[in-house]
């Protein structure tokens, strides 16, 4: 019966090291990546917003980015809202095409 038991598991087991690997681990490596980018932040990066305004960053604060969006127009946006710098973001569209 227990070998029954073990057998009856195994698929299940499998299924969850496949979702593992699939689905969680991927998110964790983008997760990790990110939170290293936000912290390579520097005064003067051209960054481009989730909401897609791009800017050059004139000031950090711990949680908030200074972006300047044109000539003496700055606004304030939180630090997790940058989704990354204008060169990546250039190239995905290159790539895209």
């Amino acid at each position: 019966m227990d070998g029954n038991l073990l057998l009856g598991l195994w698929p299940w087991v499998l299924l969850l090291g496949f979702m593992y690997l699939l689905l969680i681990r991927p998110q964790q490596k983008r997760e990790k990546e990110r939170k290293e980018m936000l912290s390579r932040l520097k005064v003067g990066d051209a960054v481009v917003t989730i909401g897609g305004i791009h800017g050059s960053i004139r000031a950090l604060r711990d949680e908030q980015v200074h972006l300047e969006i044109a000539d003496d127009i700055t606004i304030i946006v939180s630090k997790m809202a940058i989704a990354g710098s204008q060169q990546e973001a250039e190239s995905e569209i290159e790539e895209a095409s």
